[in-house]
This record gives structure tokens, C-alpha cells and sequence, in this order.
């Protein structure tokens, strides 16, 4: 009988900003299923490790006026609310953070 070949995998995150997007005015319907109060903008990141999403939370209220919407240091996500060029100088801030003070590969900011 011949043996089987046998496959490991394993999950080795990288340090990397997944998604970055903005999305302006959003509709109210959107708002109330995300359970975010009405919002002119809101911002949404996807990190790993995912305990950047701590780093990544304080550096973007730091930047601008923004609220965290909801935040994971389990999954990596962050979302966070406020007027458009608040929340586009908060996700460009953390984006340069996590990419030149740390070493992540970062995708670039997208918008809708």
C-alpha cells in the first residue's frame, strides 16, 4: 500500500492594510443596519495583524474628528464615522503610519 502524501498549511499573517475605503454620504438605510448613527462618511479598514486595528483606531481619532464606529482586535476591522475630509485625513494617516512607520504593505485608499 502507498503512502498518502500529506499537506500542512498554515496561516501566516503578514503586516498588511487589506482594504482602506471611504465611503462619502452614505445612505441612512446603510447607517442604521451598521448601527452608526447618521454619518457623512464612513471609513473602513481590514488590518492584520489583527491587533494593528488598536494601533490603527488611536492614530486616526489622533488625526482627525472621527469616532470609532465598531473596531475587532480579533478580525482587524475598524470602521469609523464623521464628516468626509475627517475621515479621509484619518484613513491617509493610518495608512502612512502602518506603511512607513511599520513596515506594512498597505492597499491604497479606494472611495465610493
Amino acid at each position: 500500500m502507498q503512502e498518502k502524501p500529506r499537506v500542512v498549511q498554515e496561516y501566516v499573517p503578514g503586516k498588511q492594510v487589506t482594504l482602506a475605503h471611504l465611503i462619502a454620504n452614505p445612505k441612512k438605510e446603510l447607517c442604521g443596519k451598521l448601527g452608526i448613527v447618521d454619518s457623512n462618511a464612513i471609513g473602513i479598514l481590514t488590518i492584520t495583524p489583527c491587533e494593528a486595528a488598536i494601533i490603527a483606531a488611536d492614530a486616526a481619532t489622533k488625526t482627525a474628528d472621527v469616532q470609532i464606529g465598531f473596531m475587532d482586535r480579533f478580525t482587524g476591522s475598524v470602521v469609523i464615522t464623521g464628516n468626509v475630509s475627517a475621515v479621509e485625513a484619518a484613513l491617509r494617516q493610518v495608512i502612512h503610519l502602518l506603511a512607513d512607520g511599520l513596515g506594512f504593505s498597505a492597499a491604497k485608499l479606494t472611495r465610493s
